[in-house]
């Protein structure tokens, strides 16, 4: 047998394999009304590729949700990507990135050409009604994940464990440490459960896990050094680029301190226009990541906006992908041996104590602010829960509503 041949032999070709066609057009949709941020990103997949598509089932999706909050990089690009990839294959796992990153990085691109101002009461309701759009669609992320992942007692605990600890201690390393408890918990309390895969199949080998470290490693190396011999330069601005999407846990806002110390300091960029792009960022849907683009183009030389946009979008995503590919080879081995499989049961559960506790804060810390949006937020949720709106009504609902009750005329 082939290296590739445990791995890619369980696949159900006819459910589990698509085109590349098909996977863009449903990655470009989330792209155009993911609004929310990592989390509610987490939470509109879990709902089309789960729920709607069946392309995986709940463990498989939770599998892979843990594997990208446990490595550096943008997490709800990393699960759109490998989602892509087991699809429908390399050509997949593309479409899947450029469809999901494609709206946001134009729209941050026109920004920054145009330079815009979000100022206004109506501007600022609008972003508080997309705030609620986020609280609705991960709280029916998480009831829908822990109807699936927490069926019985044990894991129910597990998840508890892990959000009282997140709510208790922040950090983005804690994510990590609340995802090992749901492992030492899970291979302890869930050994009795039936033989199930836990991930879904993928077509990476050893060989392509290993190589796609070892460039991981290599451009983090690399390209800071090279940088430092061409200040202010395209070489300098992908090192600066791909080691903070390296070394970043957590998810987009982690990664914007990073990149305001080594870039504001330097000259690259003022700190007002820096926060004038991050005002922006928060206003339209898809990765938080794609903030990168604007801070190419408004760094640019004359005539180059362009490509310093792009080559600051694709250096920012990359490690995370890179990791990602090399991550999976170590999860899917786990995937096949039953203790591990309690393990990943474990872990799956902490999954959704780690949503539940990402609900709470910062989403509905940030977002609710009275009983009017307690009340338009739980609206949303009924909507998406029991009368199963799509999400882009959702967002048309939670703005007019919050334009209605903050009455702006």
């Amino acid at each position: 047998m082939t290296e590739t041949g445990p791995v890619t032999a369980v696949l159900d070709e006819k459910e589990q394999r698509g085109t590349a066609g098909e996977v863009f057009g449903v990655a470009l949709r989330l792209g155009l009304t993911s609004f929310g941020g990592p989390i509610a990103h987490l939470g509109y997949y879990e709902r089309t590729y789960v729920r709607q598509r069946r392309w995986l089932s709940p463990d498989e999706y939770a599998g892979l949700v843990a594997l990208c909050q446990m490595v550096p990089g943008p997490a709800s690009s990393q699960v759109g990507y490998l989602i892509g990839l087991r699809r429908a294959g390399w050509a997949g796992a593309f479409a899947a990135w450029t469809g999901f990153t494609l709206p946001s990085a134009i729209m941050m691109f026109g920004f920054a050409l145009l330079a815009p101002r979000l100022e206004g009461p109506t501007t600022d309701a609008v972003l508080h009604g997309l705030k609620l759009v986020a609280v609705a669609v991960v709280a029916q992320a998480v009831w829908s994940m822990a109807r699936n992942l927490c069926p019985d007692r044990p894991r129910a605990a597990l998840a508890l464990v892990a959000a009282a600890l997140l709510l208790v201690i922040s950090g983005p390393l804690v994510q990590i440490g609340a995802l090992l408890i749901g492992a030492v918990g899970g291979a302890l309390l869930c050994r009795n459960l039936p033989a199930a895969p836990g991930l879904p199949a993928m077509p990476v080998t050893l060989r392509t896990g290993g190589g796609a470290l070892v460039l991981f490693l290599m451009l983090l190396v690399a390209l800071p050094l090279a940088g430092t011999t061409a200040p202010h330069s395209l070489l300098a601005l992908a090192g600066i680029f791909y080691k903070a999407g390296a070394l970043v846990f957590g998810g987009g806002h982690v990664v914007l301190p990073l990149l305001r110390d080594a870039l504001v300091p330097q000259g690259w960029i003022s700190d007002g226009t820096f926060l004038a792009g991050y005002g922006v960022a928060q206003a339209i849907p898809g990765p938080l990541f794609t903030f990168s683009a604007y801070l190419g183009a408004v760094m640019a030389p004359h005539g180059a906006a362009l490509l310093w946009s792009g080559v600051a979008l694709v250096f920012m995503f990359l490690p995370g992908m890179l990791i990602a590919l090399a991550g999976l080879r170590v999860w899917l081995w786990l995937g096949h041996h039953p203790a591990a499989r309690a393990a990943l049961a474990g872990i799956n559960a902490a999954v959704v104590g780690v949503l539940g506790a990402a609900l709470y804060n910062p989403i509905w810390v940030s977002a609710v602010v009275n009983g009017r949006d307690v009340a338009i937020a739980l609206a949303g949720f009924l909507l998406l829960e029991r009368w199963r709106i799509p999400p882009l009504a959702i967002v048309i609902f939670c703005i007019g509503a919050t334009l209605i009750s903050h009455d702006v005329h």
